[in-house]
C-alpha cells in the first residue's frame, strides 16, 4: 500500500454525556452538516454523527470530559464570512489567528469547549 492511497474516513471529537442535542444544534443547525444514523449496537454509547463531504465526525462521548483546546478539526466552507455572523449571533465567540497565505479564517469552540477552525475553499 502506498501512502498516496490513505484517506482520512471520519474524524471524532469528544463530547460530556448527555449532550447530544447541544451537538445536534451546532452541526445541523448552525453548521448545515446532515445528521448520519450510528450503528445500532454503537448507538448505544451516545453521541452522533455527520457528514461532512465524503468524510464523516463523529461526535463521541467521553467520561470525564476535557475540551481539546489546541488540537482541533478544520473545515473549509463556503460564505465563510456569513457563517461567521451566524455562529456570532448565536453567541459564539470567534477570533483569528495568524494569516495562511491565500486562505481566511477564524476560530470558534464548540459548546464543548473545543477548539474548530473555519477556512475558506480554495
Amino acid at each position: 500500500m502506498s501512502v498516496s492511497s490513505v484517506q482520512i474516513d471520519h474524524v471524532q471529537i469528544a463530547m460530556p454525556e448527555n449532550s447530544e442535542s447541544q451537538a445536534r444544534y451546532f452541526f445541523s443547525e448552525l453548521l448545515g452538516l446532515k445528521e448520519i444514523p450510528k450503528p445500532v449496537d454503537m448507538a448505544k454509547r451516545g453521541g452522533c454523527w455527520f457528514e461532512v463531504g465524503d468524510q464523516q465526525l463523529h461526535c463521541g462521548v467521553e467520561p470525564n470530559f476535557r475540551p481539546a483546546l489546541k488540537a482541533h478539526i478544520a473545515l473549509s466552507v463556503d460564505h465563510l464570512d456569513e457563517l461567521r455572523a451566524k455562529l456570532e449571533i448565536a453567541g459564539h465567540i470567534t477570533h483569528d489567528d495568524n494569516m495562511i497565505e491565500g486562505r481566511n479564517r477564524f476560530f470558534t469552540k464548540d459548546p464543548f469547549g473545543n477548539r474548530i477552525e473555519f477556512m475558506d475553499k480554495i
